[in-house]
């Protein structure tokens, strides 16, 4: 084929567009100690954490703008989103700084002028007073926080937050309040006519190269604000070396930094009457910002349940994200400052490439454990193809079948709201989707997941004895996993639930007859 002079020249310019769109969207890699941080100091963090009780997903640790480590424990995996709980709360106070920098709204606007139609029929002198500063710094004043009564009960959250009684001047006291995120997310949706996502996207996710984020909403359409956020973690880390930069981004300041610094610095005292030395050990009395979290070592923070975590620290030029089931956030963030902050040299440290090329090893066949093969079974036998039916329980079961064949088991299960499908393979993962909701903190809140995409999950099977089927449910763009143990006797299907983050919650078991 002939293209001719000109052919090749817009040849030419469209590759070097391409290969600049490529530099501009996606973080450049170095070797851990080309930036200054021990390879072998990240390997002492993956082994610690493979013997912790927490369960890691994924993290990404950048020095100087650089990815010098990063890792998924399968079944989790660099291209997938995964929910970030609170670290939603982050950027939703970045949209509230977009506002500001654009003169739609002020810090100091008065809460109840956003919503004259909801407001209560006697307003207090509290309400009359309360500020968008006082939602951003969770100094509302409520107590306790109303979020789960609200969320899962109104179908105006907005009218059920301004009912709420503000028994304390605003201002004055931190109480962590999630609806007051989700009034941030109302009040900037109202004075620029978008949701904060869609308010977002020009300005923050199209920049820094973020795509295919999602994010859940109420009945009105606006988003949740304080939860509900689904990235990348690569996405996690571009934002926190963004707030790094103050703002900048490949030479373009997209907020400006004095806003990023407000947004960061010591606002609050979460805990004014704490000793010293409780607040020395701990990265939840540093203080609290606007939506951010200070931390020990003059580092801030995004911060979601479970441990999904955006770590900036200054003084290091670093930025770590994680995501992570954790049952113990200070413990895990502990692991951070203990082996991955003390890697951390101040200059370049000399090559290692014996410890670079085990720490790629290990970083590329990461895993979370799969259910150990148990011993042999009859169950197979006497499930295959029957269907139980339950009686009326909590779970809102309503009848299960069990198809086993080929090292895969596939459930159907009819519950109240929909039938689905699942697949489960021997000791291995066996992939799919599903629009029935996983184990979710905020399970009851409503139009959770309305319009969002079908849930990720996969699912593995074992017999941990020869009279028990253990199905293993991940949800892998969550935290979070749901364990089935089925057992058989005489013709009645026992079915114990478990969910991964509280394995202590007593939950009935489901009790089946065989249908005739």
């Amino acid at each position: 084929m002939k293209y001719g002079k000109l052919g090749f020249l817009v040849i030419f310019f469209l590759l070097a567009a391409c290969r600049q769109e490529q530099v501009y969207t996606n973080l450049l890699r170095s070797t851990p100690e080309a930036e200054g941080v021990s390879a072998k100091g990240i390997l002492t963090f993956l082994d610690s954490a493979a013997v912790s009780k927490h369960e890691f997903h994924s993290f990404m640790f950048l020095r100087h703008g650089k990815v010098v480590a990063e890792g998924w424990w399968s079944p989790y995996r660099s291209d997938l989103k995964h929910s970030l709980y609170s670290t939603s709360k982050s950027f939703t106070s970045t949209a509230v700084g977009f506002a500001v920098t654009e003169k739609k709204l002020s810090l100091d606007d008065k809460v109840l002028s956003f919503f004259p139609e909801d407001k209560p029929d006697t307003v207090s002198p509290f309400l009359a007073e309360l500020k968008v500063r006082d939602l951003i710094t969770m100094s509302v004043g409520m107590d306790p926080d109303p979020t789960g009564r609200v969320v899962t009960q109104d179908s105006n959250w907005v009218k059920g937050f301004l009912a709420t009684p503000i028994v304390n001047k605003p201002g004055t006291k931190f109480l962590y309040n999630t609806l007051s995120t989700y009034m941030l997310s109302a009040i900037v949706q109202k004075v620029t006519g978008q949701k904060v996502i869609d308010y977002l996207t020009p300005r923050l996710f199209e920049p820094l190269g973020i795509k295919g984020e999602d994010w859940e909403t109420d009945l009105q359409g606006i988003n949740t604000g304080g939860w509900g956020l689904r990235l990348k973690t690569e996405d996690m880390a571009k934002f926190g070396q963004l707030l790094l930069q103050k703002g900048r981004w490949q030479g373009k300041q997209l907020i400006p930094a004095s806003w990023v610094d407000e947004a960061t610095s010591f606002k609050i005292d979460q805990a004014p009457n704490a000793p010293p030395s409780k607040k020395d050990s701990s990265d939840w009395m540093q203080g609290y910002c606007y939506q951010f979290w200070r931390c020990r070592h003059n580092a801030f923070r995004a911060d979601g349940a479970f441990g999904q975590y955006i770590i900036v620290m200054p003084d290091k030029d670093a930025v770590i994200a994680i995501t992570a089931e954790s049952p113990d956030m200070q413990d895990e963030i502990n692991l951070v400052w203990k082996y991955l902050y003390t890697a951390i040299a101040d200059g370049k440290l000399p090559a290692d490439e014996a410890s670079d090329k085990l720490l790629a090893g290990r970083l590329s066949s990461l895993a979370l454990p799969l259910p150990a093969k148990g011993m042999g079974s009859t169950l197979p036998v006497a499930l295959n193809g029957k269907t139980f039916d339950f009686p009326a329980n909590t779970q809102q079961v309503k009848s299960m079948q069990l198809h086993f064949g080929d090292s895969l088991c596939k459930l159907d299960l009819a519950t109240e709201t929909g039938n689905y499908e699942f697949s489960y393979g021997l000791c291995k993962w066996a992939y799919g989707e599903s629009t029935k909701p996983g184990p979710y903190l905020v399970n009851g809140a409503k139009n959770m997941y309305v319009g969002l995409p079908p849930l990720r999950v996969a699912g593995c099977y074992t017999f941990t004895d020869p009279n028990t089927l253990e199905l293993v449910l991940r949800y892998y763009e969550s935290p979070h996993t749901l364990y089935y143990l089925i057992t058989l006797d005489t013709g009645n299907l026992r079915v114990e639930t478990r969910i991964s983050f509280n394995p202590d919650l007593k939950i009935p078991p489901l009790e089946g007859k065989l249908k005739k």
